[in-house]
């Protein structure tokens, strides 16, 4: 069945910011005198804030001090790093050349709706997606299923009919979960071993647009 619509996780993968996000998760634990693992913690970049403060701290998201913890973070994070972010070389590019050849431009992203706005515009795609999903979009973030199904709804197409973009293997997981092929990305920080799962995998986003023709995409 041939592929109608392109599903693009946008931290680590079209926007240089999961060592940020690690960054303001410890500042913000560190502020309620909880001190956690940076390398712990940046391994579970990539997944929600709801899978992530449980695996790094034994405490729950929808907890009193978990949703002081995630507000202090989204603080941390606009304050300290939000502008500091890059985009990826060639991210607006490839979500360009992606909708220039016809196909649906989904964000399926586990941010939230107000951290994934903001990162659309540094990535500058903001005008390019065909619509978002965030974590407010899902009952469950990364790497549960959640996301990309409902990116599947907004993209009007069936698992068989897209592919994920992503770098992580909550990406992976998550992608697999629900039926979609996944391509992965290295520009998140983790290997080929990490990704495993993958049709395919590219440095980034001007890799695989040097070889966007050649890819599962059109092939």
């Amino acid at each position: 069945m041939a592929i109608t619509a392109i599903l693009f996780d946008i931290d680590g993968t079209l926007v240089d910011s999961n060592d940020a996000h690690a960054a303001a998760w410890v500042k913000a634990f560190a502020d309620f005198g909880i001190s956690t693992d940076l390398s712990q913690v940046r391994r579970g970049i990539g997944m929600g804030g709801d899978k992530l403060m449980p695996a790094v701290s034994d405490i729950e998201e929808d907890s009193p001090l978990g949703e002081k913890i995630a507000r202090r973070r989204g603080e941390i994070f606009k304050k300290e790093f939000l502008l500091t972010l890059k985009p990826f070389p060639g991210a607006s590019d490839l979500v360009a050349a992606v909708k220039a050849r016809g196909l649906t431009a989904v964000a399926a992203s586990s941010a939230s709706k107000e951290d994934l706005k903001a990162l659309l515009a540094i990535a500058g795609v903001e005008r390019l997606m065909d619509d978002v999903t965030s974590s407010d979009d899902a009952e469950e973030s990364k790497p549960a299923p959640d996301i990309i199904q409902a990116a599947l709804k907004r993209a009007k197409a069936k698992p068989s009919e897209a592919i994920m973009i992503g770098d992580t293997p909550y990406d992976v997981v998550a992608a697999r979960r629900a039926g979609v092929e996944i391509i992965g990305f290295r520009s998140g920080g983790w290997t080929d071993h990490d990704l495993q799962g993958v049709i395919a995998t590219y440095d980034g986003p001007r890799d695989l647009l040097t070889r966007l023709e050649s890819s599962a995409m059109f092939c």
